[in-house]
């Protein structure tokens, strides 16, 4: 699978360590940054990652900030991103299964170096389900087609 990372300062020492396990586990990843514990502004990781996915250059994303609030937030705002924030592997697995995500957003300061590959394991090895939760996602992209001012499919 290819994986895009992005994280900004907070995040960086927590991008690295799952760079190097979706690496270890066989994945294809691009590291968009930042390279550095200088402060630079999450939007910027966002946007690069979310834009990755959409592209079809990345199957899915991974993008880190001090709460993941910001970053998650920021992505969402990519039309066709969904960006699940995770605290639990349980909820990773969730966002796959149910939501159809394809960014997995992470809070450096909130959870460790641990539990974050727990999260990226579970997000990674999960599927969409489709059944009743395609009507649920179609919705969701309907919201959002209505925010963007494009017409929503009736």
């Amino acid at each position: 699978m290819k994986l895009a990372f992005g994280a900004d300062h907070a995040g960086f020492q927590l991008k690295n360590h799952l760079v190097a396990c979706a690496t270890e586990l066989g994945h294809e990843v691009h590291d968009l940054g930042t390279d550095g514990p200088e402060s630079v502004d999450y939007p910027d990781f966002a946007e690069a990652v979310a834009g990755e996915v959409i592209s079809g250059k990345a199957d899915l994303g991974v993008v880190i900030c001090s709460n993941g609030v910001g970053i998650s937030i920021t992505a969402n705002k990519v039309p066709g991103i969904r960006a699940a924030l995770c605290h639990t592997s349980w909820g990773a697995a969730r966002a796959r299964q149910h939501t159809d995500a394809n960014v997995l957003a992470l809070g450096a300061s909130e959870i460790g170096s641990g539990v974050a590959e727990d999260i990226l394991k579970a997000f990674l090895a999960n599927e969409f389900e489709g059944g009743r939760h395609e009507r649920r996602v179609a919705k969701l992209m309907d919201v959002e087609r209505r925010g963007s001012g494009q017409d929503a499919p009736s």
